[in-house]
């Protein structure tokens, strides 16, 4: 039930959420640890296509996030400080679900002058159903062969110690995070 008040269920219609809901703890779910991470295509930042496996090699944390869900933007800028703190140790990638794609993300990316996050989009949602997702925000992270290791629904401050740690554990030995 708590879930469901701290996330964003892709259902909705695209209006802005007030700022004011109280922001639920993401849930962690390791249920699908091991499992590959789906092959289907969305946009990169320039453009063309992109799919999650074009990031193996280093691991890398996918965020699923939309414009007009209240507990995505407000972890968005937890997300950008994250990736610029941790570059060298993984890869850091948000992907809108956002409907209107561009026109909805360019505008709010330019307001929030993000310093390492790029937009990534999808607005068919390929991403959502690959990996059995219905609300956001759903964060996920995939060691350097991209199986993954857990996911987060709902808001985090990924700059708190709770994240530190999820992470760390993850990076230390991808099979027990």
């Amino acid at each position: 039930m708590g879930l469901m008040l701290g996330a964003c269920d892709r259902q909705k219609q695209p209006e802005p959420q007030p700022q004011s809901q109280p922001e639920a703890a993401g849930v962690i779910d390791t249920s699908h640890r091991g499992e590959n991470a789906p092959v289907v295509p969305f946009l990169a930042p320039d453009g063309g296509p992109a799919t999650l496996s074009g990031f193996r090699g280093k691991p890398l944390l996918v965020n699923l996030w939309a414009t007009w869900c209240a507990p995505c933007v407000r972890e968005m800028p937890t997300l950008d400080r994250l990736a610029q703190a941790r570059a060298k140790d993984f890869q850091l990638v948000v992907v809108s679900q956002d409907i209107n794609g561009k026109a909805a993300v360019d505008p709010y990316f330019a307001k929030s002058r993000f310093v390492a996050l790029k937009p990534y989009l999808d607005k068919q949602n390929v991403l959502m159903m690959g990996l059995n997702v219905d609300t956001l925000p759903v964060t996920i992270f995939y060691d350097a062969k991209g199986k993954e290791q857990w996911r987060v629904t709902g808001g985090m401050d990924w700059t708190s110690e709770r994240a530190r740690k999820l992470i760390d554990d993850a990076l230390k030995d991808p099979g027990k995070a």
